[in-house]
């Protein structure tokens, strides 16, 4: 099964993981066409720690912090964020997060995690999402780790308001497609005249 010579393995191994530090043990085993204790082994080998290690370590080097909402209120863990720019959050799906005879996760937990990271990513001390345009693009499954990435598009257009794009994967496969428009005070309290929303709770 091992067919590659080590050194080329190793080096595809580091790649991979490079590319995307939240592929798991078993996706490397497709990539590299070789067993799970080859790529446990290796990584090992390599002291590249395992997939929760990784995000451990990427959470705690997150370079900004939240200030739209409390931490233990995002749905999933923060693994990277630059306010008003870009984030990442991961969710795994877990018994109490799915249907008990699908194991399908239920609807409101992928969308949760995706609209709490678009509020997360705001530069504010307040970010309320008005409105979104979503797409469920595939069913997500027990044990499934779902990692969404957050992007805001434009801060310019509408007075107080931000767009903010979310992606979210299983692995390689997009499974969920986001829009969301932030309201956000800071815009508001700063225009002419000071005018703020009433409507703030």
């Amino acid at each position: 099964m091992e067919r590659l010579p080590k050194k080329m393995r190793h080096r595809q191994l580091m790649e991979l993981i490079e590319q995307n530090p939240f592929v798991t043990d078993r996706e490397l085993t497709r990539e590299l066409k070789v067993s799970i204790q080859t790529v446990r082994l290796d990584r090992m080998e390599l002291g590249i720690p395992e997939l929760r290690e990784r995000m451990k370590q990427m959470a705690e080097h997150s370079h900004d912090q939240v200030r739209s909402l409390p931490l233990n209120e995002v749905m999933g863990e923060i693994v990277d964020l630059q306010l008003d720019k870009s984030g990442i959050s991961i969710f795994e799906i877990r018994d109490e997060h799915v249907f008990s005879r699908t194991h399908i996760a239920r609807g409101h937990y992928v969308f949760g995690q995706a609209n709490s990271l678009a509020v997360a990513v705001i530069n504010d001390e307040i970010a309320l999402t008005a409105s979104s345009d979503i797409r469920f693009l595939r069913s997500v499954h027990l044990g499934e780790k779902c990692i969404a990435k957050a992007y805001v598009r434009d801060m310019a257009g509408q007075k107080g308001k931000a767009k903010v794009e979310v992606f979210t994967y299983v692995g390689e496969e997009m499974v969920f497609q986001g829009n969301f428009l932030i309201y956000r005070s800071t815009g508001e309290e700063n225009s002419e005249g000071g005018m703020q929303h009433e409507d703030r709770h």
